[in-house]
C-alpha cells in the first residue's frame, strides 16, 4: 500500500484561464496584505494612554495583513508551479465572458452604493436604490431567461422598500445602531 503524497491536481486545477487569474489574484492579494500590514503597523500605540501592548488597535489589521499576505504568497506559488501555456489568452475568454460581465456589475452596483449613495442621502433610501437596481438588473437585463419588466418593476420596488425600511428599523430601533 503506498500513500500519495502530493495529490495529482484534477482537471479544473490544471485550467490555464483559472491558473492565471490564481497568479493574479495572488498578486493583489500580497498587495492589499502588505499595504494593511504596513498601516496597521504605523498605527499610534496608545502609550501615553499606558495602554498594554497587546491590546493595540492595529493587532488585529496586523495579524489579518500577515495572513493575507501569506495566502497569497502560498496561491501564487501553487499557480506559478502548475502554470500552463495559453493561459493569457484562457483568461481573456473567460473575463469576456457573460459570468464576468454579471460580476462586474455586481462591483460596479456596490461601489456606487458605498462610495456614492451611503452618507448623500438617508440609509434606508440608498440601500433601498440598491436592491432595486440589483433585482431589475439581474431579473431582466442580465439574466438567462428575463422576465417581465412590469411585474419586475413592482416586486423590486416592494422588496426594496420592505428591506430599506426593514434594516433601517432593525438597526436603528432595534439595535440602537446609528446608520450612515
Amino acid at each position: 500500500m503506498t500513500i500519495q503524497t502530493d495529490p495529482m491536481p484534477n482537471d479544473d486545477d490544471r485550467d490555464p484561464a483559472r491558473l492565471r487569474a490564481d497568479l493574479i489574484t495572488a498578486i493583489v492579494l500580497i498587495g492589499l496584505g502588505l499595504v494593511v500590514t504596513y498601516f496597521s503597523w504605523t498605527m499610534d500605540r496608545l502609550e501615553v494612554r499606558r495602554i498594554h501592548p497587546a491590546t493595540i488597535p492595529g493587532l488585529v489589521p496586523f495579524i489579518l495583513g500577515l495572513a493575507l499576505t501569506l495566502c497569497g504568497g502560498l496561491l501564487a506559488a501553487r499557480s506559478a508551479r502548475l502554470d500552463s501555456k495559453g493561459g493569457g489568452a484562457a483568461l481573456v475568454r473567460v473575463l469576456l465572458s457573460w459570468q464576468a460581465l454579471r460580476v462586474l456589475t455586481v462591483l460596479v452596483l456596490a461601489l456606487v452604493y458605498t462610495l456614492g449613495l451611503v452618507g448623500r442621502m438617508p440609509f434606508w433610501l440608498a440601500s433601498a436604490l440598491f436592491i432595486f437596481s440589483f433585482i431589475i438588473l439581474f431579473e431582466t437585463v442580465l439574466s438567462d431567461r428575463p422576465r417581465s419588466l412590469p411585474r419586475t418593476l413592482i416586486w423590486a420596488g416592494v422588496v426594496a422598500l420592505a428591506a430599506g425600511l426593514g434594516v433601517h428599523y432593525i438597526f436603528g430601533q432595534i439595535f440602537l445602531v446609528r446608520l450612515p
